[in-house]
C-alpha cells in the first residue's frame, strides 16, 4: 500500500512520468481523467478499500490541496510519497504548445498554477520526497534534500 502525489505545472512531465515509472503498479487518479472532485474521491476510496496503490496525477500546486489528500491517507497510515516537478515555466509553455486538442493547456491555467505553486516540504506529513528534473533528454527523480 502506497500513496503518491504528483505536484508541478501542467505541462511539466507528470503524466509521462507516471507511464514510464508507474503505470504497471499504481493506479492513476487524475482530474483530467475523471473530470470531478467526486469520481476522483470514489476511486479514492475504493483504492483504500481494496488496498490499491495509487498516484495523484494533477497539479497539486498548494499546501491546502495536498493537505485534502494528505489528511486521509495519513488517517489510514499509508506511506505517502510526493514528486516535485521543477517549476520551469518556459519549458511547461514549450512542452504545452506542442499538445494538441484537447490535451492543450490555456497559457493562463499554467501561468495561474506558477502564481500559486508552493514548493513542498516534509513537514506537510510526506514520507518521502523526489526532485524531478529534466536531465540529459529525460525526467529523473533525485531525492530532496532536507
Amino acid at each position: 500500500m502506497e500513496a503518491i502525489i504528483f505536484i508541478g505545472l501542467q505541462a511539466s512531465g507528470k503524466s509521462s512520468f507516471y507511464k514510464e515509472h508507474f503505470f504497471n503498479s499504481h493506479l492513476r487518479i487524475s482530474n483530467d481523467l475523471l473530470k470531478t472532485k467526486n469520481r476522483q474521491q470514489r476511486l479514492l476510496d475504493f483504492c483504500f478499500d481494496t488496498s490499491m496503490p495509487f498516484l495523484i496525477d494533477n497539479t497539486n500546486p498548494t499546501r491546502e490541496i495536498r493537505a485534502s489528500y494528505l489528511e486521509q491517507i495519513k488517517a489510514r497510515q499509508w506511506p505517502v510519497t510526493a514528486y516535485y516537478f521543477k517549476t520551469d515555466l518556459d519549458r511547461a509553455l514549450a512542452w504545452n504548445s506542442q499538445r494538441q486538442g484537447k490535451d492543450l493547456v490555456p497559457k493562463v491555467g499554467i501561468l495561474d498554477t506558477h502564481r500559486k505553486l508552493e514548493i513542498p516540504d516534509y513537514d506537510e506529513g510526506f514520507d518521502r520526497l523526489y526532485y524531478v528534473d529534466f536531465i540529459d533528454g529525460k525526467l529523473t527523480a533525485t531525492d530532496w534534500k532536507k
